[in-house]
């Protein structure tokens, strides 16, 4: 007599073979016995069969096949104000930023100098003195001799200096571990200080003092520490940008958390972290941090994409917290990858494909957030603004 599983088997057979009959299929091994290794679908013949041997995985660049509508942005809704870019090299190519400025509506744009010594960041300025009016030049920490003895009094001369040569702010400030100042050392890495270290309370507090607010970027994304495998969701990102674990170096939850002391110790110092301080991924812990800190913003700086694989979510999240989040860019400027970004906060089209190379790091299809104009205005610009107002109200 046969029991409830085998009888299963027979009958789910069964009707394989009788829709094998009907509709032309090859018959199927039963459910739950051996495949036959000489078996052959005939219907799986073809350029598919080996597409796992030779196809690379940059290589996958899949096209859209839905029929839905689509929108053509050519111009962002309201001005623009990009606050996290990084610049060009010459006065020539600063005219070409203003022509795609014009082009997708960008009103102002803040340009990290990478200089925190005065004479070089008075250099860099002079590449943006045509366009005063379109381009904010942020500085960096003079962190020279960060590990000597008597560090301090010269980085707050530098930062002044800077500061009366018209630098706005401060940033791009990066630690992805190993702390801010972090340089390589021959074959070994000579260690920052995090942003929690005593080393720099002096200076979070001189930024407050001066009405400059900061622009910081602490850990890389999720998938950046996660194994190099099958399951890691953004692989090819992943890759390129992987942190493997390594003597001294903090991984994402400790560089965070360094960031929030910093943040909590400093309250009139205004923070405006990069690329939604990593949490794309978990926009709930985000939204925690924003609860615990007033003065700290966010950026959207290269995070579009990622948040627009979950659009209903992502578009709560800004709506909720869209007194917090202000955008930036993060990357040269490109009429059409920031006419991409424009589409993907302002409309609700649906799984569509970046396509220009050097933008796109997964294969995730993008959905739009269809983010209310309320919410626009203050992401594109009134946000910035308040960053600026905030900063100065607090300053001595």
């Amino acid at each position: 007599m046969m029991n409830r599983r085998e009888w299963m088997m027979l009958t789910t057979a069964a009707a394989g073979a009788a829709l094998g009959g009907r509709w032309g299929y090859a018959q199927q091994p039963a459910i739950g016995s051996n495949m036959n290794p000489s078996y052959e679908n005939p219907i799986d013949k073809g350029p598919f069969q080996e597409l796992p041997n030779e196809l690379l995985l940059y290589d996958f660049q899949p096209i859209s096949i839905f029929k839905v509508p689509t929108t053509k942005i050519e111009k962002a809704k309201y001005p623009v104000i990009d606050l996290h870019q990084h610049g060009v090299r010459s006065a020539e190519a600063a005219q070409e930023m203003v022509r795609t400025m014009d082009a997708v509506g960008v009103e102002r744009s803040v340009i990290f100098a990478g200089a925190g010594i005065p004479q070089e960041f008075a250099e860099v300025s002079k590449i943006y003195a045509a366009h005063s009016e379109r381009f904010d030049l942020w500085c960096s920490f003079d962190l020279t001799g960060l590990n000597d003895p008597g560090f301090g009094p010269n980085a707050l001369n530098s930062l002044e200096q800077c500061h009366k040569l018209g630098a706005k702010g401060i940033g791009e400030l990066t630690d992805k571990g190993y702390g801010l100042g972090s340089h390589r050392s021959g074959t070994s890495m000579e260690p920052g200080a995090h942003a929690d270290d005593p080393r720099l309370a002096s200076l979070w507090d001189k930024a407050s003092q001066l009405g400059m607010p900061i622009s910081i970027h602490v850990s890389d994304p999720i998938w950046a520490y996660q194994p190099m495998d099958n399951h890691n969701d953004w692989l090819p990102a992943a890759w390129t940008w992987r942190i493997p674990e390594a003597p001294g170096l903090l991984a994402q939850d400790g560089l965070i958390e360094s960031l929030e002391r910093a943040v909590q110790n400093h309250p009139k110092t205004i923070f405006s972290a990069c690329h939604l301080i990593q949490q794309d991924y978990n926009l709930t812990r985000l939204g925690e941090i924003f609860d615990r800190h007033p003065n700290l913003y966010a950026d959207l700086s290269a995070r579009v994409q990622e948040i627009s694989t979950i659009p209903r979510f992502a578009s709560e999240f800004i709506q909720k917290y869209q007194d917090r989040i202000v955008y930036g860019t993060d990357f040269l400027y490109n009429d059409e990858a920031i006419r991409c970004e424009i589409r993907t906060l302002e409309t609700f089209d649906e799984h569509f494909y970046i396509v220009y190379p050097g933008y796109n790091h997964s294969f995730w299809p993008m959905y739009g957030l269809g983010l209310p104009d309320t919410v626009l205005k203050k992401v594109y610009r009134d946000n910035a603004l308040q960053v600026y107002q905030r900063a100065r109200d607090n300053s001595v």
